[in-house]
């Protein structure tokens, strides 16, 4: 965990989140608390992520998603030397 993101603002953050309860209560919230730009980066990532452990190439990812060349670089490095939060949602979504 990276002890510069951590911090009261940002657990209370994640505690509201997790008392979502289905999609339309995410979507309400998340429009609220993000712009529509950072709700679409997001989600890009999480694709992005999804496609790259599918073994698909930056020009098909990059094709299919919209990210760029660096977006999809930065959610590899992720994947193979961040915290291991894709992988453990990854995972999630696939049971």
């Amino acid at each position: 965990m990276n002890n510069k993101l951590k911090d009261d603002m940002t657990d209370g953050l994640f505690e509201a989140i997790l008392k979502l309860e289905n999609i339309e209560e995410c979507y309400a919230f998340f429009e609220d608390i993000c712009t529509i730009n950072e709700i679409k980066s997001l989600a890009q990532r999480l694709e992005v992520a999804k496609m790259l452990e599918a073994k698909r190439t930056y020009t098909e990812i990059q094709q299919i998603t919209g990210a760029s060349t660096a977006t999809i670089s930065r959610v590899n490095r992720c994947l193979s030397y961040g915290s291991d939060g894709y992988k453990l949602i990854l995972e999630r979504i696939k049971k």
